[in-house]
């Protein structure tokens, strides 16, 4: 009886392995025969339906036909790997008389460009970088900077919300709570990343980039933001730029500043750029709010902090004349070259 079992699975064997040309099909036949559900070990759980004197017999046939198709098996898998690289090797054959395919290089993104100058230039005054989250909670992106649950930065149409309390950042300013609860003063730090609004419009994306700078530190005034500010914008477009502050408000500085920069393109004079005006506004700022440091534990009659924050494909659009935001995210080849150098 087993005997005829035995002779039956090796016609079905000898047939399936004829048919045999990849590995695909290989895979296939072992599951079929060689695998736990095969037909092979079937055979080894009818052991059990034949009678005991007979079964010692039953089971040396059983693995001598095993490993007689279990070395067909691999002496095919090796013949048919062969052939599968081979084939491979003929589809991948270069013709070395046919002239070179030339690959244009690469460049960095225009925004990259700018974010890797600015950390270079906060670095050199003693700044370390820092990274953070992209999604934030509710008490480090509003609670925790001063910002009341009824202020307009937390409306729906502002913000993406994925939980109740769970946003996608909207500004880099959640980088100051973590490093002001993290780090121990006195420090300078710089957060550049991705954040997120819901806005849409020639000179705003839902997601765009910032960078954002504190200081905390003893007696630290307005006057030293000037001052660094004065050197950043210098460093960033040209020696002659100048820097003007403007009073603002910020739920997480006071007092608070918009920073203009002289004209880039007309230095001051008055152009189409500047709307005659001679300045552009770039970036904003100001001392650390008293309750901002407080919440982060620390004591805001010991200690101070400056922060201030700006659009780092603000800048990129006017360091290099970029006049629609949506340029910089439209992967457009002929505008990504310009900047190979």
């Amino acid at each position: 009886m087993m005997k005829e079992k035995i002779a039956a699975c090796r016609a079905q064997i000898d047939e399936a392995l004829s048919k045999i040309a990849s590995g695909e099909q290989l895979k296939e036949f072992h599951a079929r025969f060689l695998g736990k559900a095969g037909a092979i070990t079937a055979l080894m759980r009818d052991l059990g339906q034949i009678p005991k004197e007979e079964r010692p017999a039953a089971g040396q046939l059983i693995n001598e036909f095993k490993n007689s198709v279990t070395e067909r098996f691999k002496a095919l898998e090796a013949e048919v790997a062969k052939r599968e690289m081979q084939a491979k090797y003929d589809s991948e054959s270069v013709d070395v008389s046919m002239p070179a395919v030339m690959h244009a290089p690469g460049a960095l993104h225009p925004t990259s460009l700018v974010k890797a100058r600015l950390c270079e230039v906060f670095a050199g005054m003693g700044f370390r970088v820092w990274e953070g989250s992209e999604i934030e909670d509710d008490y480090h992106n509003f609670t925790a900077l001063n910002t009341p649950k009824d202020h307009p930065a937390r409306d729906k149409q502002d913000t993406f919300y994925i939980g109740e309390d769970i946003v996608l950042r909207t500004h880099t300013s959640p980088g100051q709570i973590h490093c002001m609860e993290t780090m121990k003063p006195p420090f300078k730090v710089v957060m550049p990343g991705r954040v997120f609004r819901c806005d849409d419009d020639a000179t705003h994306t839902p997601m765009f980039h910032q960078i954002e700078g504190l200081v905390i530190d003893r007696h630290v005034s307005l006057c030293d933001l000037q001052g660094l500010l004065d050197t950043l914008a210098k460093a960033m477009f040209t020696p002659d730029t100048k820097t003007r502050f403007r009073p603002s408000y910020f739920p997480f500085t006071e007092p608070s500043v918009e920073v203009d920069v002289s004209c880039c393109e007309c230095g001051g004079s008055g152009c189409r750029l500047c709307k005659g005006t001679g300045w552009i506004e770039i970036l904003g700022g100001g001392v650390v709010n008293r309750r901002v440091i407080a919440n982060c534990g620390l004591d805001p009659d010991e200690w101070t902090g400056l922060a201030f924050g700006a659009g780092l494909d603000r800048i990129a659009m006017l360091k290099y004349g970029v006049n629609n935001i949506h340029i910089l995210y439209d992967g457009d080849q002929s505008i990504l070259r310009q900047f190979r150098k």
